[in-house]
């Protein structure tokens, strides 16, 4: 199984849709909560190329985008062989 990180906050809607799809399809992943460590962000905004808002998402290590885009990902079949790979 592969290794996801995703930064979020608490107040994030968007970041609790894309908790829910990784939940659904069983996979475990690593929660940066950038309210609770807000010295993390800027790591954040670094390892995403300037992405600033959450939830940030990787999967082993490769930056897949934000929610939308890992809902459009799996959309088009290319989400689950990344997180099936690792």
């Amino acid at each position: 199984m592969a290794k996801v990180e995703i930064y979020s906050s608490p107040f994030c809607g968007y970041c609790h849709a894309a908790k829910r799809l990784l939940r659904d399809k069983g996979v475990d992943f690593t929660e940066i909560d950038v309210i609770e460590h807000p010295e993390r962000r800027a790591e954040m905004v670094q390892r995403a190329k300037g992405g600033r808002t959450v939830p940030q998402i990787f999967v082993d290590g490769k930056h897949i985008g934000g929610c939308d885009d890992m809902y459009a990902l799996d959309r088009r079949g290319g989400l689950d062989p990344l997180l099936s790979a690792g």
